[in-house]
């Protein structure tokens, strides 16, 4: 099968996953700094959000880039990435209008984790479709950065219910570790950096 359909789609969720997340913000009652500073916590619970949301759709970018075609097993393992995303907005609202309770920051991180197990099962249904010998395969190698934000989550969840700033701190780690460029991809296909 094609993989454009798959794109597109998924491109669509993505963004309607940006959308409902920015219409969760609610509005100030009021007009002075005091009623936007109540907004802080929520407000840095979306730019993380959204940074999570953008790695992944930047990282979905590039794999789909690496590949010449889908199979049903890679449309499932999409869709179940899709599903763990879709959680976002919820989980973002939660977790902004509890700052640093405990539950709301645990929850949050099992997205975080389980949005990154099903972004690696796509990944491992690529590398079956295409072959170990594949650019896709080639370029994902060990995939360190996708092992340590995985136990960066595993770690960071139970901690939340000792102390939920830490947790939130490794959240924030995992996404400056992928907001420098993965640049694997692109070196497997000979593209310029």
């Amino acid at each position: 099968m094609g993989k454009g359909r798959l794109e597109a789609f998924s491109d669509g969720v993505l963004a309607i996953i940006i959308t409902i997340m920015v219409l969760e913000m609610k509005i100030p009652h009021g007009a002075d700094w005091a009623a936007l500073r109540s907004m802080i916590p929520g407000f840095l619970s979306y730019i993380l959000s959204f940074t999570f949301v953008g790695i992944y759709w930047n990282n979905h970018h590039h794999l789909m880039h690496a590949v010449k075609h889908v199979s049903g097993s890679v449309l499932w393992a999409n869709l179940h990435l899709l599903f763990w995303l879709s959680l976002t907005p919820f989980v973002t609202s939660w977790m902004g209008e509890n700052p640093f309770a405990a539950l709301p920051v645990a929850v949050y991180g099992t997205v975080l984790l389980f949005s990154a197990l099903a972004f690696t099962v796509l990944v491992r249904a690529l590398i079956v479709l295409h072959g170990k010998d594949s650019v896709l395969a080639t370029a994902i190698g060990n995939d360190f950065k996708g092992n340590i934000s995985l136990a960066i989550y595993f770690v960071a969840i139970p901690i939340s219910f000792l102390n939920p700033l830490i947790s939130c701190g490794l959240y924030v780690a995992v996404a400056i570790m992928w907001l420098a460029p993965d640049r694997r991809i692109e070196k497997a296909l000979g593209e310029p950096s």
